[in-house]
């Protein structure tokens, strides 16, 4: 199989701290095209990272015959306008979360995939994480009965005003920042789809995103997620997974460092000061790397799964309702999508 040949569109921190350098090493994919509105800025990342061609804008990388995949890790408002550009191009797209800002969007996202016949992914590199495989299959062994909660804690503090995350017109705020992680991984672990949210928010008086949301889902299956995540708090993460007869907890689930092993705790829960607890690591992995091999598979298989599409719908759905139940401060269904959830 011939190397995919990936362009990039804008010069994101994601995409500098993470991606690129996982691309770089990645099985089977070859960085050969960026593409930012400032040339100078593409140039300089090209000239970093080794990347053959710069460009000054994302219509001229789109056009580039050779590029086969593109990365899109911009401003969440420009998600889903270049993807669908992208797939128009013919060239296959690997999106940053949220992919999309609505229901509406993410069907008109998997409908295009679809008829174009290429495949399209949101980036939750965590999925392929070790860890992740791990505890889901300490899961699936029933290592601690029956799955039926999630609880997820996400948060960090970033109060600059021209900071993306900061600004409401463009998709900012915590939930489609950070919540977006958290909805992702209930979907994952209980593996089917929530029926009803419930939601709060406090928002900052100045930029008018959410800066602390709380939230709830209860899943068809009767198993339940609950989370807060916040851009204005101190940084942690954390995920626990709650079982009938124990329970599993993840102390980096989402950004674990590269370099360092992944912990677990597998906890029987028959004994509060830890006495029925086993430590338990996964060797260090770099998540983005291989979500970049698994990506390539899925583009040489031509496997636009149903799962994939399901994924993406059903993510966007559950946020969209999220939103809703925060307005409303009532639970607020999940608008139907047609699917299950994916692998």
């Amino acid at each position: 199989m011939k190397d995919l040949s990936w362009g990039i569109l804008g010069t994101a921190g994601i995409a500098r701290k993470a991606m690129l350098p996982a691309l770089r090493d990645a099985e089977g994919c070859r960085l050969a095209a960026i593409a930012s509105r400032d040339v100078a800025r593409a140039e300089a990342m090209a000239g970093e990272f080794g990347i053959p061609r710069a460009y000054g804008s994302y219509e001229a990388l789109l056009a580039d015959p050779e590029i086969d995949v593109i990365y899109n890790p911009l401003p969440n408002h420009l998600h889903v306008p270049l993807t669908l550009q992208a797939l128009a191009a013919g060239k296959h797209v690997l999106c940053e979360k949220p992919l999309a800002l609505s229901l509406a969007e993410a069907r008109e996202v998997t409908a295009a995939a679809q008829a174009a016949g290429r495949v399209v992914a949101e980036a939750f590199m965590t999925r392929h994480h070790p860890q992740w495989i791990r505890a889901r299959e300490l899961v699936s062994a029933g290592r601690i009965g029956r799955l039926t909660g999630v609880q997820a804690l996400f948060s960090y503090c970033n109060d600059d005003p021209q900071n993306v995350r900061n600004q409401k017109d463009i998709g900012g705020g915590g939930l489609y920042d950070v919540g977006c992680y958290a909805v992702d991984t209930a979907r994952f672990f209980f593996g089917d789809e929530p029926e009803a949210v419930s939601c709060t928010m406090d928002l900052d008086p100045d930029f008018g995103t959410d800066r602390l949301t709380t939230g709830a889902a209860r899943f068809t299956g009767g198993g339940q997620l609950s989370f807060t995540v916040s851009t204005q708090s101190a940084l942690v993460q954390q995920l626990t997974l709650l079982g009938t007869e124990g329970y599993l907890v993840l102390d980096a689930p989402f950004n674990c460092p590269a370099d360092h092993a992944a912990r677990l705790a597998l906890d029987s829960g028959t004994d509060l000061l830890g006495g029925g607890r086993e430590l338990l690591t996964c060797p260090p992995a770099d998540q983005y790397r291989l979500q970049a091999e698994s990506f390539a598979r899925a583009v040489h298989q031509n496997h636009f799964a149903a799962g994939a599409a399901a994924d993406i719908l059903g993510n966007a759905a559950t946020l969209e309702a999220l939103t809703r139940a925060a307005q409303s401060r009532r639970w607020e269904a999940i608008t139907s999508t047609t699917g299950q959830a994916g692998d």
